[in-house]
């Protein structure tokens, strides 16, 4: 079967585009013949297997740029977007927008050593998190400041409208464009060390639903997904995520943990002719996790 976007010059943007559900997604998009656009921040060390995975996605057939830039950067961006208008030809135009950035502070609000996990008269729920509590002291020093928490909140979720708006005033976006951030259980859920990313990612949701009302008009949709819980860098970084995939398998229906694959699966169903009418929806993509 002809993949579904093969000459149609279309365009993703993606935003983290170079490991986890980022990468994944845009290996679905490029099977599918969308060209890519991969903004990423990689450092040397990691830049060869970056391009071996590119050179993958190119056998495809796509045309693929890649921006080692830093994504939240004014000047950064619109240097991306005027390189866009001038390598785009007349049909070209960006049908889908990513925002898979995870870039988090994952330190406490208190400093672990402060928690007396061992006090009885603690409530249960710190009593089971003692062993997320020790493994948190190991890999982060001091706890959240503000500054900690806006840089949290810049990168994962305002960056997603700064993208847009910037995309939309450069005329580049198509007629019936799709917009799609990636947030988290943790958006309602508290975990030691996460209120940076859990705050970011409510945010994000906020800003999508706003993104999708008052961009409509402009023909771009907007959809906020909500992946289960994935082994990706980002999950292993998070104190206490072999105890989150632990407890996932145990209670998601299908008895595994959700791959970037599954949530590059949504992301292309959405960027169908036949899901302009999904607007302003957050979407789990968990095979049924969160309701077990």
């Amino acid at each position: 079967m002809e993949p579904h976007f093969k000459n149609k010059n279309y365009w993703a943007v993606i935003l983290g585009g170079s490991s986890g559900i980022g990468l994944g997604i845009a290996q679905k998009m490029a099977n599918e013949g969308m060209n890519l656009v991969i903004v990423h921040r990689d450092r040397k060390k990691t830049a060869s297997i970056f391009l071996e995975k590119m050179e993958v996605l190119r056998s495809t057939g796509v045309q693929i740029i890649c921006k080692n830039v830093d994504a939240l950067r004014s000047e950064e961006r619109q240097n991306v977007l005027n390189e866009l208008k001038n390598q785009f030809r007349d049909k070209d135009k960006i049908r889908l927008l990513v925002h898979a950035i995870s870039r988090g502070n994952l330190k406490p609000l208190v400093e672990p050593q402060a928690y007396k996990v061992a006090n009885k008269n603690l409530p249960p729920v710190y009593q089971s998190l003692e062993s997320q509590l020790k493994e948190s002291q190991q890999k982060v020093r001091g706890q959240l400041s503000n500054t900690d928490m806006s840089m949290t909140l810049q990168a994962m979720a305002l960056s997603l409208y700064d993208w847009v708006r910037e995309i939309h005033e450069s005329q580049l976006f198509c007629s019936d464009a799709r917009v799609i951030g990636l947030t988290s259980e943790g958006s309602h859920k508290s975990w030691p060390s996460y209120a940076a990313v859990s705050a970011a990612k409510a945010a994000l949701e906020a800003i999508g639903r706003s993104i999708a009302l008052e961009y409509a008009p402009h023909g771009i949709r907007c959809n906020i997904l909500q992946p289960g819980v994935t082994d990706t860098p980002s999950l292993r970084m998070i104190p206490g995520s072999d105890h989150l995939k632990a407890n996932t398998l145990l209670r998601n229906p299908f008895g595994r943990l959700t791959t970037p694959q599954d949530v590059g699966d949504v992301v292309y169903l959405l960027s169908r002719d036949e899901a302009a009418w999904i607007n302003g929806a957050i979407i789990p993509v968990d095979g049924g996790e969160k309701n077990s």
